[in-house]
Order: structure tokens, then sequence, then C-alpha cells
């Protein structure tokens, strides 16, 4: 009957068919993948893969946000070019000489992220551990992206170009140098720091201000107020803050032992079990703010522009603040809570959080985090609610902020609760951070007319 197939038509079909696709697999004729565009997902995770190589590697809060920096400011430097309205870094930051447009037709996602991994791949230790997680993800696009030859080789070509550019721009930040610098002294003075316990380690990077920075011109003008003056004597302003955090560990609640833990990101956590002592790898401050990037972008559904320019934005506000905190740090070199408290009023008072190795005053996290909050409120808005699950691959559940801000907010008082700052450090670093992040937004200009990052995707 017409428009009816019989079974024994369809059998014959069947066979036909069968016969067809095992000829075509024996003689490698598969269908081809169907192509695919990049995605951003494709730039998220190779900064987590990123953020994994620097916790893996132990490299302190400091280092870690340079590593953060340049890779991030490649990628940008790469995907300004896509969008007309866009400006370049170069000319904006400190000593970034303007780089060439590409002559020739490129995938600007797939350049922009190849430069980002490049870039990262040469300012980490184990670059072979990069290298072996970038590679086949690296080969699975060029086989399945869609680009010609031609374009998929010039994309990286300009990649390398643009990731030449950066490194050299890095050489001359002074990182190097500082690596034979002198280490900080130790004084007898009793208001001053020392090693706090278990390990006792030497303090880090006492010369971060010697760093250039990316968008500063000088350190002065983000100067805290310094910390109220050393006393033993009760009731001065001093042992006042003293007891503020001597109290907030002895009466801490559950949620305050929560906050702390969920903000602890410190890479140097040293373990004692007998005679033996083992570090716990975590998180770096600016990783986490990194981390809160992508989640952002990806509520956002941000494009591959607007992601590179919230990574860029926000590790070179990180970066600056770090610059700025620890330039205070080294100057004030202030008693820790733990060291005042053990020799003056409890030797059994141990803080909830274990002191990260460096000076008091100003708080690492409430600089940072400040100035990473006020960068991305520019960026997505002050109402932007979202579930922070950061620290869920370190064994802490997720915590949920109605902003940025809030977020921010939260990091700086973990640092009270966890009994490794006292409030003065907090208060300052805070105001410390935002002075760095609305100097950001102030001065740097990423389109024609003003500073937008709107997504023109």
């Amino acid at each position: 009957m017409k428009g009816f197939i019989t079974t024994g038509c369809m059998n014959k079909i069947l066979f036909a068919v069968t016969g067809f696709l095992l000829l075509g697999n024996m003689f490698g004729c598969n269908p081809p993948k169907q192509k695919r565009d990049l995605q951003p997902e494709f730039m998220y995770s190779v900064m987590q893969e990123l953020t994994d190589v620097i916790v893996h590697d132990i490299f302190s809060p400091p280092v870690a946000s340079r590593i953060y920096a340049y890779p991030s400011i490649a990628a940008y430097e790469i995907m300004q070019w896509e969008d007309d309205d866009c400006l370049s870094l170069a000319g904006q930051l400190n000593g970034l000489e303007a780089l060439a447009k590409p002559e020739f037709e490129i995938s600007y996602p797939l350049a922009a992220t190849h430069a980002m991994y490049l870039v990262g791949k040469n300012l980490v230790f184990s670059e072979q551990k990069l290298e072996g997680w970038y590679t086949p993800r690296f080969e699975d696009i060029r086989r399945n992206s869609g680009l010609t030859k031609k374009k998929f080789n010039n994309s990286i070509q300009y990649a390398e170009d643009v990731a030449e550019h950066i490194l050299n721009w890095a050489d001359g930040d002074n990182y190097k140098q500082t690596r034979t610098m002198a280490k900080h002294s130790l004084s007898e003075f009793p208001h001053h720091w020392e090693p706090t316990p278990p390990a006792y380690m030497e303090a880090i990077e006492p010369n971060w201000n010697k760093i250039r920075p990316f968008t500063l011109k000088e350190l002065e003008s983000f100067s805290p107020a310094p910390p109220p003056p050393f006393s033993l004597e009760k009731g001065s302003d001093f042992m006042q803050e003293v007891m503020k955090v001597y109290e907030a560990v002895n009466q801490r609640t559950k949620e305050q032992a929560e906050i702390a833990a969920f903000w602890d990101c410190n890479p140097y956590v040293m373990n004692i079990t007998g005679h033996v002592m083992y570090a716990t790898k975590k998180i770096t401050p600016g990783g986490h703010w990194m981390d809160i990037v992508t989640t952002a972008c990806k509520i956002d559904s941000s494009g591959f522009l607007k992601t590179a320019k919230a990574y860029a934005l926000t590790s070179i506000a990180l970066a600056d603040a770090f610059i700025v905190c620890w330039d205070e740090k080294f100057r004030s070199n202030l008693i820790r809570p733990e060291t005042f408290i053990n020799r003056y009023l409890d030797e059994k008072w141990v803080p909830v959080l274990q002191t990260p190795p460096f000076p008091e005053h100003t708080s690492g996290h409430s600089v940072i985090s400040s100035a990473a909050a006020v960068i991305l409120t520019d960026i997505f808005g002050e109402d932007f609610p979202f579930i922070d699950s950061t620290e869920v691959k370190y064994g802490l559940p997720p915590r949920k902020f109605e902003s940025f801000l809030a977020a921010a907010e939260e990091a700086a008082i973990s640092r009270l609760y966890g009994g490794i700052h006292y409030m003065p450090a907090i208060t300052e670093g805070v105001k410390q951070g935002k002075s760095v992040g609305n100097y950001i937004i102030g001065h740097l200009k990423l389109e024609n007319d003003l500073m937008s990052v709107a997504d023109s995707e």
C-alpha cells in the first residue's frame, strides 16, 4: 500500500543502514562530532585550575594576588579588541605599554583564555600540573571548535604574543628583586609583632610594599589610622581592644565559629601530631574572591568580555589592596592578639583560627575583601544575591549573601570571631580596602564614554 513500508522492506533497510555504519567504522568514517562554540566556562575552568595550583604550591596571599592579576589582564587586553567601545588598560596601568591589534582574523575568546593559561603557567611552580590539566582540553577545542585551521593558529599565535608582552611587563614589577631582600627583623619592643604558634614562622613578604602597584601612584594616601597606643594599663584603649578579642573567642556562638572558619583562607595552617608537623592547604583570601567573581559571572550569564573585565578589575583591586595593607603591617608592626593575651592575660588561651605569620594592623582580609566588593558592586550592582560555595571543596558548607558588600563585611568581622585581629585592624582595613576599590573605579577608564562593564555580546 502507498505510504507504508512492509516488515520485509523495513528489515532490508535496517540491514543496509547497519552495514553502512559498520563499513564506516571500519574505514574511519564515523560521523564527525558536532562543532561547538567556545563558552565562558572554558575561562572559568582555567581560573579554577590556576587556583588549584596556587593552593597546591602554597603561595602566600600577596604573591597569589600577583599571580591572579597578570593572567586576568592578559585575557582582558585581548577581549577588549572585540568591542570598539572598549579601551585598553595600556597607559592606564603602571608600566603597561600598548599591544598591537591582531593583524589577522582570530577567535578573541580562544586567544584570551589561552593567554590567561600561558601567563598563569609562567607564574606558578607546578607548571607541569597546570599543563597536564590544560593540554587535553586544548586539544578537544582544537578538534571541535569549528574554527578554520588558519583562524585557530592565528588565535594561538596572538595569545603567545600577548602573553610574552604581559610577562615582560611583569618582570619589571620588582618581584624578583624582593626575593633576595632582607627578612623581617624581630625587635625587643613589647608592642612589636612576634612569630606565633604552632609553627612560629617568620613574617612573610616584609618587602611587599616595594612591589609596583597596578594603579596606585603612591601608597601614603591609602595609609589607615594607626592602632591605639600599646598599653598594659587596665581600661586603656588598647586593653579594651584586647578584651574584645578575648571575650569574642570565649563567648563565641556556633554561627560565629562557622563564619570564622568559612573566611579563614589561611594557606599556612600547620597541624601537629606528636613530633610530626604538616600543612593543611587552603585557598587564599584573593582566591576566595576570584571564585566569587566566577560565581557572579555564571549568575549573570556574562559573556567572555564581561568575564574578562570582572577578572581583571577584581584581581587588580586585590593586588593593589595587598600592597597598601602590607605597607601598613610592617610600618606599625603590631603584636597579634594571641601573643599579647598569652603573655599578659591567659597563657592557655587559643584563638579559633590559627594566627597567620605577619603583623596585626590592618586586617588583610578586611582590606582585600572590601576592595573586591566595591569593584564587583560596580560591575554587577548593589543587590546581587549569591551563594558562595568556594569553601565546599575544603569541607565547609556554602553561605548565602545578598550583596558583595555584605560578604565583605562578614569576611572582615570573621577576623574578630577567629581571634586573630583587634577591631581597629578590621574597621580601618575596611576603609582602606574601599578607598582602593573606589580609586580604581575613578582612575581606570574601560569604555570611551564612562567606566562601564556592560556586556556587549
